[in-house]
């Protein structure tokens, strides 16, 4: 059977579908193109240009490519971008999922891997953040991220879909350099950038309550994030019907923005450059570190990366792109 993976051209999509098919698992990409690179999809995997909005297109892929399960990971993802544009994420993110569902139900595919976000937890105030810590997202982005996974779970009720959610936090790293980020939205990529234009690099507060002032985060290398696809596309193959998971995909380690932008500047020869410290940002949290356990319970899955290896990989990608 085939796996139909929109946003396969995407930057965590091209991982994916890397990954899937290394597990030996066939694949199809769907994707509209407007941030994903058809250069990402090799040539040997099918491509269907189009939006998840487009319910007779998705139907005929479904079809036309025996598709028995989907990784959708197309959608909106820049949280300031949702803040401004709310009823944009709703239609792409909840009513392209919609479509989505409609469209599998109708061609009776029943499995399922979605990309959610760390950001359905909000500002959490505890050390580890578990998949049963409050959602309380403070943007549409993460509101349209936990509106997916209730209609998934709806979906799995009623229809007796299998499905995993999973709850990204904050993804670094490629796997080759031609799979690298090509946005500069996260924190590694925004250091690559100042440092190009010979400016410092920004830390955003250091006041928080944290042993050095200043956010801490859980990193995870893009490569984790795909093999958990894999995991999670694999233990669905045997799921019971309805069965409805949502894991965390983290390191369950954390790593201070001043603690990150330091490696930074080691990794890229800049360890002469100072990090110039503005005004915080609305909304950060001071803390946001995922408890892992419950995915290796489930999936037996573990990330293996470290945080200089995103790093490294990210850099050696963002050369490649600015050579």
């Amino acid at each position: 059977m085939n796996w139909l993976v929109t946003g396969g051209a995407g930057y965590i999509g091209a991982h994916v579908v890397r990954a899937l098919r290394a597990g030996g698992q066939d694949v199809v990409v769907y994707d509209d193109l407007s941030t994903g690179l058809r250069d990402r999809v090799p040539g040997d995997v099918p491509l269907v240009v189009g939006s998840v909005l487009d319910g007779p297109l998705l139907a005929a892929t479904l079809r036309e490519h025996a598709v028995g399960g989907v990784v959708h990971i197309a959608g909106k993802k820049r949280v300031a971008e949702s803040v401004e544009r709310p009823l944009h994420y709703y239609r792409e993110n909840v009513t392209g999922l919609q479509v989505l569902l409609e469209s599998m139900a109708g061609a009776g595919v029943d499995r399922l891997v979605f990309s959610s976000s760390a950001a359905v937890y909000g500002m959490p105030d505890v050390d580890l953040v578990t998949e049963d810590t409050a959602c309380r997202p403070i943007s549409p982005y993460g509101e349209t991220k936990l509106a997916g996974e209730w209609l998934i779970a709806a979906a799995a009720r009623a229809h007796g879909l299998r499905a995993a959610s999973l709850r990204y936090f904050n993804v670094a790293g490629a796997a080759a350099p031609e799979l690298a980020d090509t946005g500069v939205f996260n924190l590694i990529p925004m250091v690559f950038e100042k440092l190009e234009a010979g400016s410092p690099p920004l830390i955003f507060g250091d006041d928080y309550a944290t042993p050095d002032g200043t956010c801490v985060r859980d990193y995870i290398h893009v490569e984790d994030i795909a093999s958990a696809h894999l995991a999670a596309a694999r233990r669905l193959a045997d799921a019971a019907e309805g069965t409805a998971l949502t894991l965390n995909i983290g390191r369950g380690e954390g790593a201070s923005v001043r603690e990150m932008v330091d490696r930074i500047l080691k990794v890229t020869g800049r360890e002469s450059v100072s990090a110039e410290v503005t005004a915080r940002r609305p909304g950060d949290p001071a803390r946001v570190v995922a408890a892992a356990d419950r995915i290796r319970a489930e999936l037996g899955w573990s990330a293996r990366h470290g945080i200089d290896e995103m790093i490294d990989s990210a850099w050696r990608g963002r050369r490649r792109a600015h050579a």
